[in-house]
């Protein structure tokens, strides 16, 4: 490579954020194990009814009012974005309305050619832990590119 051809810049990273402790760790994980200044999208993927996600607000909300479960959504990706700058990526939060939510993380990075994904996911004990992994595991299982799955502590 030449002095003056430069490398291509790094995909973005895609944090999956549902507003719980451990897609916060995992956030926090990614800021020290990849490098810092990085482009990440955070997503907060949400459905009517279901919700799907944690909100960080606690403001009440009508789970059966589509407008106000992607305003909930949004303070979430939002909030989560805070925590991904904090950790020293260049965030954004992004929001998809999807069910079930693997497929949201799937389209979405696909749709914005990331080059990393990362999730976080619970430990459960038994045979309920091992069928509880679910969009961690359907991550894993249908992405394109590398996934960083984050256990909680």
């Amino acid at each position: 490579m030449s002095e003056s051809t430069s490398p291509s810049p790094l995909a973005p990273v895609l944090l999956v954020y549902d507003g719980t402790a451990v897609a916060g760790l995992a956030i926090a994980r990614a800021g020290r194990e990849l490098a810092n200044d990085r482009e990440a999208l955070v997503l907060c993927v949400w459905q009517p009814a279901d919700v799907g996600f944690e909100p960080v607000s606690k403001r009440h909300f009508d789970a059966d009012a589509a407008n106000e479960v992607r305003q909930a959504a949004q303070e979430t990706a939002d909030f989560g974005a805070s925590l991904a700058r904090e950790a020293g990526f260049r965030a954004r939060g992004l929001i998809v309305e999807e069910a079930p939510t693997w497929k949201g993380v799937i389209h979405v990075a696909q749709e914005h050619q990331v080059g990393l994904i990362v999730v976080g996911a619970h430990r459960y004990a038994g045979l309920v832990g091992h069928l509880l992994g679910g969009v961690a595991s359907a991550v894993v299982s249908h992405a394109t590119c590398p996934v960083l799955v984050v256990h909680d502590e």
